[in-house]
């Protein structure tokens, strides 16, 4: 059974390999906590959300934690600094647009700042977020393939997008100021799998499926399981930095849509 921690923080910090997760109950957050609970190198997986997940086990500790409150950057640091912490892995991100703009961006950019503000206080050995490879936008400079080094044109009237680009700006300052914590960001490409849900999926699960009269742009997904997998190697690794985590080559619009079984 996973363990609460809102009944007590710890007076003092335990020994071991401790990985905590912030927005656990996504599908790569309930993923990640289930790969963790089987690896022996960590003795405790530090989960951090307004409920706990499903994936939780033994070595699980629990702390009820809404990253759009005032008070989350002192708790999350407290929580922190008591669980002695290694790696914080960052995940609390909305999976699709919403028409809940103020909410999402209370718990993108806002949430996010918290976090980065508890690491400026506690320096994790390591930082791991996902972000998405939208950042890169759709503008008529980018080559048809973009390295890490590729300027971000999101688009900032998209809230998403916008949101999404907050955040990245906010990691590449955090990154740059604090030289103790190892920041990783994965850019991920849309995932596709038999377990996600998102704009993708809700987009290619209609029957007629729309896209725009004369264009059939190429586009690139990641499974599921290589999402999890690319999130596992950076905790494990030693490397820090940005990383593009796509599928090799590309797809057409319309090609995607008749694999999908779908009329476009």
């Amino acid at each position: 059974m996973s363990v609460s921690g809102d009944d007590r923080l710890r007076k003092r910090a335990l020994k071991g390999h401790a990985v905590a997760v912030t927005g656990a109950n996504t599908f790569l957050g309930r993923s990640l906590v289930a790969l963790l609970q089987e690896d022996p190198s960590v003795s405790r997986v530090v989960v951090l959300d307004v409920q706990n997940t499903a994936a939780a086990g033994p070595k699980t500790c629990y702390y009820d934690v809404d990253l759009t409150q005032p008070g989350a950057e002192s708790r999350v640091s407290e929580i922190l600094h008591a669980e002695d912490v290694q790696c914080l892995v960052h995940l609390t991100l909305c999976r699709s647009p919403t028409h809940a703009v103020a909410w999402a961006h209370e718990l993108d950019s806002v949430g996010t700042m918290h976090v980065l503000s508890a690491c400026r206080h506690v320096r994790p050995r390591k930082l791991v977020i996902c972000t998405t490879t939208l950042s890169y936008g759709a503008d008529s400079k980018n080559p048809n393939y973009l390295n890490e080094t590729a300027p971000l044109r999101g688009l900032h009237d998209a809230s998403y997008v916008a949101d999404r680009l907050d955040v990245e700006a906010q990691v590449a300052r955090f990154s740059a100021e604090v030289s103790d914590t190892a920041v990783t960001v994965l850019r991920m490409a849309p995932m596709l799998g038999p377990s996600v849900e998102n704009y993708v999926t809700r987009w290619l699960s209609l029957i007629f499926v729309p896209m725009v009269l004369g264009h059939d742009p190429l586009l690139q997904f990641l499974h599921e399981v290589d999402a999890v997998a690319a999130l596992k190697l950076a905790i494990d690794s030693e490397g820090a930095g940005v990383f593009n985590i796509a599928s090799r080559g590309v797809l057409p619009v319309s090609t995607t849509i008749r694999l999908a079984g779908r009329v476009p």
